[in-house]
Order: structure tokens, then sequence, then C-alpha cells
């Protein structure tokens, strides 16, 4: 379905009486929210808020958004924007997308989610935290302020990520790990940027079940760390760790394992 923008119904009464705003019993929308049904490109999309969501003052809400019951969606968040423009080794043209955040869950104060994305019940985003396109998050997961996940980041159930970390786009993150704060994360081993002859596959690391990165380190492209593997602070991890192995260092290298 294809609408112009002057157009486009710009009330929560207008939207609701269009069939492109449902509403569940209870909720709460602040009168300067704002929902965009029409994306960059004119395609329009229903908004769905289940019962008991609140909309915080200046959020803003993209069509394809669903929102599930006792959500709590803070002051100036943005939720189901499209991706436009230049971004991971393609141009994207403002098309909008299907993007679920589930019940109980709270997105802070100035949290932005992109479309495509989705965030899993119960779950805790930070104030000016950023969810790329088609970023997953799993259910009970604490993710705190002003961290950065890119593009097609899985993030599972039960993790917790602290505040200004990086996650590079793609990046596994199984259940239960912990990223400390100030992570870097870095998917690309030539540094190519914008350099088609010479572009190679980027290698994202990944974060198996239950292992916890210590504040400000940085984990280099392609490296898997293990199962309950700790990495201790400030490290700089260019190898796989193992399963259970404690690493630290500038390389990091193994100076034991943890008892389980």
């Amino acid at each position: 379905m294809h609408l112009t923008r002057p157009n486009t119904p710009t009330t929560v009464t207008d939207l609701v009486h269009a069939g492109l705003l449902e509403l569940g019993d209870g909720c709460q929308i602040h009168p300067a929210a704002v929902f965009l049904p029409a994306d960059m490109l004119g395609t329009i999309r229903p908004i769905v808020l289940g019962d008991r969501v609140a909309v915080g003052a200046f959020t803003v809400v993209h069509g394809g958004t669903t929102v599930g019951c006792d959500t709590r969606i803070g002051h100036r968040a943005t939720v189901g924007e499209p991706e436009y423009g230049y971004a991971l080794r393609r141009v994207y043209q403002g098309a909008g997308s299907l993007t679920t955040i589930g019940s109980g869950v709270v997105l802070r104060a100035g949290a932005t989610v992109y479309a495509g994305a989705s965030v899993g019940d119960d779950t805790t985003i930070g104030h000016n935290t950023l969810l790329r396109t088609n970023v997953k998050v799993g259910t009970g997961s604490q993710l705190a302020a002003n961290l950065t996940v890119e593009r097609g980041c899985v993030i599972g159930d039960g993790v917790r990520c602290s505040p200004g970390s990086h996650l590079t786009a793609n990046t596994m993150v199984a259940d239960r790990a912990f990223i400390g704060a100030g992570v870097r994360t870095i998917n690309d081993k030539g540094l190519i940027w914008r350099d088609p002859d010479n572009e190679q596959p980027l290698l994202p690391p990944s974060f198996a079940y239950g292992c916890k990165i210590g504040s400000g380190a940085v984990i280099l492209a392609g490296v898997a760390i293990g199962e309950h593997a700790l990495v201790g602070a400030g490290s700089v991890v260019t190898k796989n760790v193992h399963a259970r192995a404690i690493v630290y260092g500038v390389p990091a290298t193994q100076h034991g394992e943890v008892d389980l």
C-alpha cells in the first residue's frame, strides 16, 4: 500500500480511524508522541500497541512496529526507524520493515531501534542505546546506556551488556553472556572501507554461553570466545579463547581456567 506524505493522517485519532494505529486497552500516549506509518518510499505499514503500553513525549514510532503488552517506551525514543544512506557496503533507500518489541520491555529515554529489529519480552534497553537494522535481542536481557549494536547482531536471553560498548555488525552473543563497559569488537581484518576491489568477507567475533568480557577489552575480527570463558579488563584478544579459559593482557594469553 502506498500513500503520499501530504495525505498521511497525522493525529492519533486519525490514524486509529484509518486503521493505521491499533491501541490496546489502557495505553498511555503522550500528546507529543509521533506516529509515522509511511516510510521514506511512501509504503504504509500499520502500528500495533498492546494493552497498557506507555509512549513518552517526543517519541517517534514508525510503521510496521508491533509493541507487546505492559511495555514502556521512554521520552525521545525512536522505534522502527528506516535505514537510509550508505552502510555496511550498500546504500539503503529508507524502506521500513516489521519491528517487534515484546511484552514487559523497558525502552529508556533516547533509545533508537531501527526497522527490522526485534526485542524479546522483559528486556531493558538503556538510555541512548542504538539497535541497528535486523538486530535480534532475546528475553530477559539488559542492554545498558550508550551501547551501539550494529546491523544483524543476535543477542540471546539473559545477556548483560554494560554501558558504552560496541558490537560490530553480525556479532553473535549467546545466552547468559556478560559484556563489560567500553568493550570494542572488530569485524574487518584489513580495515578496508569502500574499496570493492579489495574487500574481504567481514568476520565478526562471537561470544558463547555464559562467557564474561571485562571492561575495556578489544575483541578482534573472527575471534570466538568459548563458553564460560573470562576475558580480563583492558585485554586485546587476537585469537580464539577456549571454553572456561581465563585470559588477559595485550595480546591476551591464558592464565588459568574458570571453576564451575
